[in-house]
């Protein structure tokens, strides 16, 4: 008797367990002193709704311009579906608030839409501004939301705050050092040509060829005649070598060629020195040119 009185307390636990009934109650339990940091919370860990008014966007977020036609489609999306992801939020003492990481555009469209809540993924550990700013941009990079202006400011801020290089940077955010180094040098260019580019009048990468000339009134002079349509990009191309000079000296040429699965040969060359990257970007214009060539029904024999 005594040796199964002792195996029945030993396996209590388990038993207790089993039927649904616990010592300690592990649900996550909010504030039992009313605060402003849970009103309007489910009690279900980091995940949850939160009172629409509850949430505002973050100041410094780097993406500054939302389409109203956008937020309009997104705001009847979640009105006929609901919202399909939550966002990011993390809480400020400062301002009682929730404060939006990321998911700002879903915020607005929810808003919109006339929802009085939304679903939230509550960040609880202390985040730094850097922290922030990194997740920020892995969404909209992923998203492709950012404007190059926008992106170009995100990784200076990056850099200023971290003490960074470009190449951290393009680390940090798993994209190519060449995408950080060509973005940043849009900052290069006067203010008048880089409202040219927040605006989609001059392309970015025709605007980070004319930012290699060092004269600005050379810049704007080439800057105009891309944004009016009278300077395709392989000629603005052409242009900014001549104004900087043929580099002196005996000068190796590169031809590098790549083989798809399919078959397919790719070479690119060019009579002069190059890097990986310069050949990343030619391959980029290249894809770019058989797209345009396919939407435009061009056949290939």
């Amino acid at each position: 008797m005594a040796s199964t009185r002792s195996m029945l307390e030993q396996i209590s636990g388990n038993l207790d367990e089993s039927l649904g009934v616990r010592e300690v109650d592990l649900r996550p339990r909010l504030s039992p002193v009313s605060s402003g940091k849970d009103v309007g919370r489910r009690p279900v860990r980091n995940f949850g709704k939160v009172d629409i008014h509850q949430v505002i966007p973050d100041p410094d977020q780097p993406r500054v311009e939302f389409t109203p036609e956008a937020i309009e489609r997104l705001a009847e999306s979640i009105r006929d579906k609901g919202q399909l992801s939550p966002i990011r939020v993390r809480w400020s003492e400062d301002l009682s608030k929730w404060i939006i990481i990321a998911g700002e555009r879903r915020w607005r469209a929810t808003k919109h839409a006339g929802l009085p809540t939304i679903e939230c993924y509550f960040h609880e550990g202390e985040l730094s501004r850097s922290d922030v700013l990194e997740q920020q941009l892995i969404e909209n990079l992923l998203r492709e939301d950012l404007k190059p202006i926008e992106e170009a400011k995100a990784f200076s801020a990056l850099i200023e705050m971290n003490g960074w290089t470009g190449k951290q940077v393009a680390e940090a955010l798993r994209i190519p050092e060449s995408k950080v180094s060509r973005t940043l040098a849009l900052l290069r260019l006067p203010e008048d040509i880089q409202d040219q580019v927040e605006a989609g009048t001059l392309a970015a990468r025709s605007a980070y060829e004319i930012s290699r000339i060092p004269d600005d009134e050379t810049r704007r002079t080439l800057s105009r005649q891309a944004s009016e349509g009278r300077l395709p990009h392989a000629q603005a191309t052409n242009l900014v070598r001549q104004h900087r000079g043929k580099p002196r000296g005996t000068v190796r040429a590169v031809k590098q060629t790549f083989v798809s699965e399919g078959g397919w040969k790719v070479t690119v060359s060019a009579n002069r020195a190059g890097t990986y990257e310069e050949i990343e970007q030619a391959l980029q214009d290249a894809l770019e040119e058989v797209r345009h060539r396919i939407e435009n029904g061009v056949k290939l024999f």
